[in-house]
């Protein structure tokens, strides 16, 4: 008989700690998973599933628009916010449900209480204050929204949890950062009426992505109407009488909004978990250190996810819990594959991308191919529309395979998966040049470059 309570305890309901506590409990192991707010974690119940949601509703004034060109005639047309709102709340009051009966279904005791590590073996169950104890600790408690604490005026701010459940829309808003979160949600907002402004530090948005990419993504958005301000930051925000926020700039000066959003990134969500009592070590972010298999340097605990800011992504949460289930309960050490993870920001037009920008395999090789394609859309000739569309494929010249792929435009995520797939499996350009083309499609594109539009040998443009 085991001289623990539990096999396995895990510690935060999120994707990747659900996927593991059901797995084990699948293999017979006695589980529990304690969750101290609602099961799905960060991307069912705050993050990209209801985020998706808002972008789908945001562009249908768009499609209103479109329809026209098309020999519709779309009557008035009015959105409604607390529709919207009670919609997105249904349908994640539907996933959480799911996930609860996966767990029950594979008989996983659910703890709803916050968990706190006591020791190697040892947790302490907030609600109640009992302690119990497990062979192996999971931790997947993911990350959280960074509050920017040393902003004046930073109570006076929401994050992108607090924009799941406003009462109204704001008439203005205010949206600090320059990554996917801060630009996907300007283009919520905009789509959906609210005037809207981004200002970020850097010089462009969307620091690690292809700069052909970023380009291109922030002059749709300014041809939309949202505005960007770039190299400039927030220095304190205040409420006036009249109830409005009004921001103090670095170097635009004073700003007058109804809202201001912080989008800074998200920090690992260890604060008070009882690592330290664990003699668990963490980095300078607050971040679990573990290994290639996930393993904390304590032999008993083991972390997942967004928690190790590894790659803060759902499938990978998933994919490091498959990995532990194998590596720990079917004797078949796997390690977890961060190697050419496909992803894709939902902006407006979506970026879809996988593997190396330009800039980066300029760096890594000594000369690389770089096929560049920019197009209007089929959809977009009879609307109207002047968006354009930008492809590209980044060809080591030495061996001609594909490193890069970065698509900006409509259902660029749907094809970056895809693409994931092609280069995940090592092919080469003439691979792509040998696809037939399915026509008409934006796509096609992929396979009928068949001259490179530049090349860069040793750092510099040929």
């Amino acid at each position: 008989m085991s001289q623990f309570d539990y096999d396995l305890f895990v510690i935060g309901g999120g994707s990747g700690g659900v996927r593991s506590a059901r797995v084990a409990a699948s293999l017979g192991k006695k589980v529990a998973i304690a969750e101290e707010y609602r099961f799905g974690g960060t991307c069912v119940i705050r993050g990209c599933v209801p985020k998706k949601l808002f972008v789908y509703a945001s562009q249908f004034h768009e499609h209103f628009e479109d329809a026209a060109g098309y020999g519709w005639t779309v009557g008035e047309s009015r959105f409604d916010w607390p529709s919207l709102i009670a919609a997105k709340d249904r349908e994640i009051a539907r996933l959480e449900g799911l996930y609860r009966k996966g767990l029950e279904t594979a008989g996983v005791e659910i703890l709803e209480t916050r968990a706190e590590l006591t020791g190697p073996h040892g947790v302490r169950l907030v609600k109640s204050g009992k302690e119990v104890t497990a062979e192996r600790i999971v931790v997947a408690v993911g990350g959280a929204a960074n509050p920017h604490a040393a902003l004046p005026g930073h109570e006076l701010c929401i994050s992108s949890n607090e924009a799941f459940h406003l009462e109204a829309l704001p008439r203005s808003i205010l949206i600090a950062g320059g990554g996917y979160i801060a630009v996907e949600f300007a283009n919520i907002f905009h789509g959906l009426g609210v005037e809207t402004t981004l200002i970020y530090r850097g010089a462009e948005i969307l620091s690690r992505f292809d700069l052909d990419m970023r380009r291109g993504l922030h002059e749709a958005m300014v041809a939309k109407g949202i505005r960007i301000v770039c190299q400039d930051h927030i220095q304190k925000v205040t409420k006036s009488a009249a109830g409005n926020l009004e921001v103090e700039t670095i170097n635009n000066g004073r700003l007058v909004v109804e809202q201001v959003m912080l989008a800074l990134g998200r920090d690992p969500n260890t604060t008070g978990l009882g690592l330290e009592a664990a003699g668990v070590e963490t980095n300078e972010r607050g971040a679990i250190v573990v290994d290639s298999y996930s393993r904390t340097n304590v032999p008993s605990i083991f972390a997942l996810g967004d928690v190790t800011d590894r790659v803060q992504l759902t499938p990978v949460a998933i994919h490091e819990a498959m990995c532990f289930i194998e590596t720990e309960y079917k004797n078949n050490p796997t390690s977890p594959d961060h190697d050419l993870i496909a992803t894709a920001v939902f902006s407006q037009p979506e970026i879809g991308t996988v593997g190396l920008s330009e800039e980066a395999a300029a760096k890594k090789f000594e000369e690389i191919e770089v096929y560049r394609a920019q197009f209007r859309p089929m959809k977009a000739t009879l609307s109207g529309r002047a968006e354009k569309m930008i492809m590209k494929l980044i060809v080591n010249a030495a061996d001609r395979k594909v490193v890069g792929a970065h698509i900006l435009g409509h259902d660029a995520g749907e094809m970056a998966q895809l693409l994931g797939i092609t280069l995940k499996a090592g092919c080469t350009k003439d691979d792509f040049d040998r696809t037939m083309a399915v026509h008409p499609t934006a796509a096609e594109e992929l396979v009928t470059m068949y001259a490179p539009s530049y090349r860069i040998r040793n750092g510099e443009r040929v």
